[in-house]
């Protein structure tokens, strides 16, 4: 469905095969720059010559390994190996991708029943000069309207039984493939769309088929409308299932907070027997609460995504059954699925005292739980649910065994140890407002602060997968990469607000924490810059305003450039690790990771209101 951010150079020389030589083989490196790719996303501009190159990719896509998803490097290396065979230029790159990974997935998209389908359509197919349709709990009401295309594709597909979503790369279709109402997604979207917002949905392996809108000015653009109506109305089940796919982890990490927590970590004082709330069980019961809602649920993911690959995939493999669908999700051990779980009430615990120390507004799109029930509240709170990562470690131990339970809580301390750590510098930075902050410093809080968890949660899967000495040395070192790149990342969000986690633009910046784009600007700045910046974090102006002054002259001074910068070579240091891991499944694990948490992210105009789908209601009459 999506495509990979391109490099405008050649595979690195390293690739085990050569495209001239024949058929393109599993790389064992990866390129490691990301560039520029706007020059590679043209579109033909006759259909004949799309067509011609349709056709072209689908005998191409035909004789590839489908065992498992295409990372982003090997899609782009048989990309060019087709523009080679056509005598195609590179600026046709981008959609030459689109079209193999469709015929990669197009049979398997085929197999899936349409009630498990989603259609995702973009805004800019609406009238240019004003939609007229109405929002309702299902989205845009196209049915009664037909001012545009839109209305076709979509009533047709709902009379199906397709979810269907008009919010062009909405982070919420992960979410509800995750939840196990969709199983493949037929999408429509500007290449840059496609490389940018839905990248997690191709390397997760999530069947998906893509129209590419012919232009990307987001104003009265225009597709190939047969191309949508070859697939669309199509149902053709298949034996059995090709692809391996994260999706079943995905589920499975899921499950542990909406499905099966009363199996893993049963109430004793809020359980859905108990009495009416009461002051004893108000703690536990606001601690439940806030350990199975919100959050990715990444690091529990990580966990039982590397035990996964070092006991044979089984998981990664886990066939949909006969309706074609996965939502019966693979079930781990309960007791793998304890130590997985203790990692994210430690998780928990931590944004909770977190938020206090930084004083957030909110978190998950709610309140942070300070401001709803108080600060001393909300430490207890906390300090609960670190007991609770206590008990889950230690119930596993009947199973794992005392030696195993043991690495694993002494990996967890160590974490929670060094986040503290990370958390003090950061604080005794902020409080001493010293202006002599170096890109360094920011760093190695970063290295403290987010970079243990990620090493708690891949140790855990592998340790009780069996011995982890090979990996120790691996383990610290790759996720130091990625914990500092995803903190990097984090920062750069705060400057657009992220609907999922704090909400307030610019928070960070104003709160005079030791970020590393600040670190940036402070060493690039001259004496009448960092005279404006100390102005601008001191004064009592409104915070709007400072805050503009505060975005141009961390442009000015390229802090956002750099910062970006960083974070690919974290990427490009994390998968130079990978590429030495000998076990295939747990090499591209490694990838994922990378391509997952080191993700671009660039939030659409938000010109049209956001409607999430209702899955759960009826169709429309």
């Amino acid at each position: 469905m999506s495509i990979a951010p391109l490099n405008s150079s050649e595979t690195d020389s390293q690739h085990s095969t050569d495209v001239e030589s024949g058929d393109i083989e599993r790389p064992v490196k990866r390129k490691k720059k990301r560039r520029s790719t706007s020059h590679l996303k043209a579109v033909p501009e006759t259909l004949a010559q799309r067509e011609q190159i349709r056709d072209a990719s689908e005998k191409y896509a035909e004789p590839l390994d489908k065992t498992r998803p295409f990372n982003k490097g090997e899609l782009e290396q048989h990309g060019r190996k087709l523009l080679k065979q056509m005598d195609l230029p590179e600026k046709f790159l981008g959609f030459v991708m689109v079209l193999i990974g469709n015929f990669f997935w197009k049979r398997q998209f085929l197999a899936i029943p349409f009630e498990k389908r989603m259609l995702l359509l973009p805004h800019c197919l609406k009238h240019a000069e004003g939609c007229p349709a109405e929002y309702d709990q299902f989205g845009l009401d196209c049915e009664s309207c037909g001012a545009c295309s839109i209305a076709d594709y979509k009533v047709r597909a709902e009379q199906l039984g397709y979810k269907v979503l008009v919010a062009e790369g909405s982070p919420v279709v992960l979410k509800i493939i995750v939840s196990g109402y969709v199983e493949g997604i037929l999408g429509v979207a500007c290449l840059n769309v496609l490389e940018k917002a839905i990248d997690k949905v191709l390397i997760a392996g999530v069947p998906s088929y893509a129209v590419p809108l012919h232009s990307g000015d987001c104003k009265n653009t225009s597709l190939d409308e047969s191309w949508i109506w070859d697939v669309i109305e199509k149902y053709e089940p298949l034996p059995e299932q090709q692809t391996s796919s994260y999706l079943p982890i995905m589920r499975a990490s899921n499950e542990m907070f909406e499905k099966r927590l009363e199996e893993l970590l049963p109430a004793v004082r809020s359980g859905k027997d108990q009495a009416p709330a009461t002051p004893i069980a108000f703690t536990e019961e606001v601690a439940y609460d806030w350990l199975a809602k919100g959050g990715k649920r990444f690091r529990p993911f990580i966990t039982l995504a590397a035990y996964d690959a070092l006991t044979g995939a089984t998981a990664a493999n886990h066939a949909r059954d006969e309706t074609g669908d996965r939502t019966t999700a693979y079930q781990f051990d309960a007791d793998v699925c304890r130590i997985a779980m203790a990692i994210e009430a430690f998780h928990k615990a931590s944004l909770v005292h977190d938020d206090i120390q930084d004083s957030d507004l909110y978190r998950y799109g709610r309140e942070t739980l300070h401001r709803k029930h108080g600060t001393g509240q909300a430490i207890n709170i906390g300090d609960y649910l670190i007991g609770i990562g206590y008990k889950l470690i230690a119930s596993a131990v009947g199973s794992l065994g005392a030696e195993v339970t043991a690495d694993v809580l002494q990996q967890m301390s160590a974490a929670h140890i060094k986040l503290c750590e990370g958390q003090g510098a950061e604080m005794s930075w902020s409080e001493s407002r010293d202006w002599n902050l170096k890109p360094i410093d920011a760093l190695q809080i970063y290295a403290l602060k987010t970079s243990p968890a990620f090493e708690a949660a891949l140790y855990s899967g592998i340790r009780m997968a069996g011995d982890v000495k090979p990996y120790e040395e691996m383990i610290s070192s790759f996720c130091r990469h990625i914990g500092v790149g995803f903190q990097i990342l984090n920062d750069l969000k705060d400057w657009q607000g992220d609907e999922n986690n704090k909400l307030v633009a610019g928070q960070d910046a104003l709160s005079f924490r030791p970020t590393v784009l600040l670190a940036i600007a402070m060493q690039e700045a001259n004496d009448e810059q960092k005279s404006q910046l100390k102005e601008l974090f001191e004064s009592e102006r409104p915070a709007i305003d400072r805050l503009q002054e505060l975005k141009k002259l961390y442009t000015e001074l390229g802090a956002f450039e750099t910062a970006e910068s960083l974070v690919d070579k974290s990427q490009a240091r994390a998968e130079a690790l990978a590429d030495e891991v000998d076990n295939e499944d747990l090499r591209q694990l490694l990838y994922f990771l990378v391509d997952s948490v080191l993700a671009h992210e660039e939030q659409t105009p938000a010109d049209p209101p956001t409607v999430e789908l209702q899955l759960t209601a009826p169709p429309r009459p």
